[in-house]
């Protein structure tokens, strides 16, 4: 009987000693989500990098706005012009892909001097792939009849291409500006533990740049304008979190 009741004691008892066990397994501290071993320290710089980049391509927007005493007369005196300058783009070898038009309206005048008749306007906005032949392209839609014209804006096609360098002068900036951190507590880095792209700011045109010459114009056409290419400049930023640890 004895023997019975040892065993049984022990039994009850075995639950109790297995939860103990576990209990002491889980208080053991939780790995930092953040990445940080024991007695290191949490950095998070941010950083700036400038690109620049000769523009390699222009849009500007060009169009017509005819008025007739019919809206017939004044659609068909639009297309007519359109048709013209779209021809004058052609002829400087700007494909029909790098056309587009943006605005076609017909408006009865309700007011004015031209009270009663007919408004008709139309716009195209033309991509230029040579920088050189801005000033023959916006020539040669002027002398085609174009009497709306507004730009160019000159952009750097393959942006992501031109800021490559612009990353890496990011990621070195928040580099120095940590050890500069690190170096004022008496402290180390001892190792990366995330890095966040921050994006890209606005293009801002610079100084210096050379007159564009076109390379080609229409007999008909004015002298091409004169179009500064300039350079535009890019800033980029990035985000760093850095361990730092004792010296």
């Amino acid at each position: 009987m004895a023997d019975r009741t040892t065993r049984f004691a022990l039994a009850a008892a075995l639950p109790a000693t297995i939860l103990t066990i576990g209990l002491a397994g889980c208080s053991r501290d939780a790995p930092d989500p953040r990445g940080l071993a024991s007695g290191e320290t949490l950095l998070s710089v941010s950083g700036t990098g400038r690109a620049e980049a000769a523009p390699d391509q222009a849009l500007f927007t060009a169009g017509l706005s005819s008025i007739a005493a019919t809206a017939e007369a004044a659609s068909a005196r639009n297309g007519a012009t359109m048709n013209t300058i779209t021809a004058a783009l052609a002829k400087l070898n700007i494909p029909a892909r790098d056309i587009q038009t943006r605005n076609l309206s017909l408006n009865r005048i309700d007011y004015g001097r031209n009270r009663g008749q007919f408004e008709a306007s139309n716009s195209v906005a033309v991509r230029v792939r040579d920088v050189g032949k801005v000033g023959a392209a916006i020539a040669a839609v002027t002398a085609a009849g174009a009497n709306i014209l507004s730009g160019p804006e000159l952009t750097v096609a393959d942006p992501e291409k031109a800021n490559l360098g612009a990353y890496g002068a990011a990621y070195k900036a928040a580099r120095a500006k940590a050890e500069s951190y690190a170096a004022a507590a008496d402290l180390r880095i001892v190792r990366v533990l995330s890095i966040r792209d921050g994006g890209e700011g606005g293009a801002m045109p610079q100084m210096g740049a050379m007159e564009s010459r076109a390379d080609m114009a229409l007999p008909a056409a004015p002298a091409p304008p004169p179009v500064m290419a300039g350079t535009n400049a890019n800033m980029v930023t990035t985000s760093v979190d850095f361990a730092l640890a004792p010296k």
